[in-house]
């Protein structure tokens, strides 16, 4: 069985099957549904990889990429909303989820 992330980011596994979502709407959608424990737990472990996961994904083209590359690349991609929530919204992250459940996201600059 192949890891389900690269060498290096096996601290970010057990998140995988909640924060590895393709796609800005599926993530704003998970953000919204997410708990703030699941969020939080998430953001304690991944905001310490963010670095070392930008270097290695920005060390190949993306057309290289595999499954496992895609996969941290969405968990990436994952907490940069998770982040808003905790760093930013806090305590007021549930009032705002309610209101982004009437905002559809139709289109986003990476096109997915």
């Amino acid at each position: 069985m192949s890891a389900l992330l690269p060498d290096g980011f096996a601290a970010l596994e057990p998140f995988v099957a909640r924060w590895a979502v393709p796609g800005t709407a599926a993530r704003a959608a998970r953000r919204g549904e997410s708990s703030a424990e699941e969020r939080e737990a998430f953001y304690g472990v991944a905001k310490d990889k963010l670095l070392p996961a930008l270097a290695y994904l920005d060390g190949k083209k993306l057309e290289a990429f595999d499954a496992a590359d895609n996969r941290l690349m969405d968990m990436m991609l994952s907490l940069a909303h998770v982040a808003l929530a905790v760093e930013g919204l806090g305590d007021d992250e549930p009032r705002h989820a309610e209101m982004r459940r009437h905002m559809q996201i139709t289109r986003s600059p990476a096109g997915v």
